[in-house]
């Protein structure tokens, strides 16, 4: 038999090769048929979704909206711009619409960094920011915590020649930590006006009120500036996939120039529309969120355990002492048919982020957690 002597080929540039693929939360339907369970018996508590799921009024749009669904979306998304900006009090003009949030923050990195720039977040911060700055071939530029959250001065002292694009999360995912509104905004007074900040607030629906700023302000303010958001999570529109940022004109056009062609739905603008308009829905959905955190907190205080308080839809609770701790206590709750989320990848290996769900749900992670011992 002749042998094939042909060189395996390497695809894609050295960064691109060393990326880690993004790993999202088990889906129901895998952990049943890897554990023989029921799948309506499973409580999913991974992926941080809005477990009352979406509002009627964005349902409702989604299948009046499927009629036009062999046509392209509009690419510009005007009515969706046009309500947010009524909203937002800011221009139709400023914003630039995205699949999820995510996909935001990946257009900033491709904007703004070259393989000689250097782009900056904060060690255990969302995985999207290292993916995005890797993904450009840009440095890395990882500050260590404080606390679990951003240390603004220490970022700040980091910030070198290379420094073209900060990424902030207020709320943290996936520590839940949060920055009060002085903190940051001397913050953005101190960051050079040539380094682009992106201000990620997938999670600020769910922050109390009292905490609460006017980040459209800080877009005003802040030519340098990019406010992300997502329907996602308080929307409940995870799987439609639609976010949004919101900068001046210079960034919104260069965010543009990277944009996908027709990379939001139809179905997802119009339910996007729609969940705009439902403020009881949200207001529901931060009811029950606080009620669960208070649930699970509680629970957490009864076994023992060390975790952090969140300002998100999710709490960051450490399960063991050892390193093989998340992995070990994370596979127990799985056999009960609970998904919780490790967390390993972020360096946090003795650590759980646990989604808020319903009053139910919270109580069947509970008794999982005390069935295993957890805490002793």
């Amino acid at each position: 038999m002749q042998q094939n002597n042909v060189q395996q080929a390497h695809w894609g540039t050295d960064y691109v090769r060393s990326i880690s693929p993004y790993v999202g939360g088990k889906p129901i339907a895998e952990v049943a048929r890897q554990f023989g369970l029921q799948p309506e018996r499973i409580v999913k508590l991974a992926s941080n979704e809005n477990p009352l799921g979406m509002s009627p009024r964005a349902r409702d749009a989604v299948l009046a909206a499927m009629s036009d669904s062999t046509r392209y979306p509009d690419n510009d998304g005007y009515a969706l711009k046009q309500a947010l900006a009524q909203k937002l009090g800011v221009p139709a003009a400023w914003i630039t619409l995205g699949h999820g949030s995510s996909d935001l923050l990946e257009m900033a990195a491709r904007a703004l960094l070259t393989d000689a720039d250097a782009g900056m977040y904060a060690r255990y911060s969302f995985i999207v920011y290292t993916q995005a700055v890797q993904g450009v071939g840009a440095t890395h530029q990882v500050v260590p915590d404080r606390d679990f959250g951003h240390d603004l001065p220490a970022m700040l002292a980091a910030i070198t020649p290379q420094t073209k694009l900060i990424y902030v999360a207020n709320p943290n995912n996936p520590t839940g930590t949060f920055l009060e509104a002085d903190a940051l905004l001397s913050f953005l007074r101190q960051v050079p006006p040539h380094i682009a900040v992106v201000l990620d607030e997938a999670y600020g629906e769910y922050t109390e009120p009292g905490l609460r700023y006017d980040s459209m302000q800080w877009v005003r303010e802040f030519p340098n500036l990019i406010v992300s958001r997502t329907f996602s999570k308080a929307y409940g529109l995870a799987g439609l996939r639609i976010g949004y940022g919101v900068s001046q004109p210079p960034l919104t056009d260069v965010l543009n120039r990277v944009r996908s062609a027709f990379n939001t739905s139809s179905l997802g603008q119009a339910a996007a529309l729609a969940a705009l308009d439902d403020q009881d829905f949200i207001d529901q959905a931060y009811t029950v969120n606080r009620a669960g955190h208070a649930q699970l907190a509680a629970a957490f205080d009864a076994l023992g355990l060390h975790y952090i308080p969140s300002q998100g839809n999710f709490i960051l609770v450490k399960v063991g002492d050892d390193d093989g701790a998340g992995a070990r206590v994370n596979l127990a709750l799985l056999q009960r048919g609970v998904i919780a989320r490790p967390v390993d990848n972020y360096g946090l290996p003795q650590w759980l982020r646990i989604s808020i769900g319903t009053e139910a749900e919270n109580a069947a992670c509970i008794a999982a957690l005390r069935a295993h011992d957890v805490g002793g």
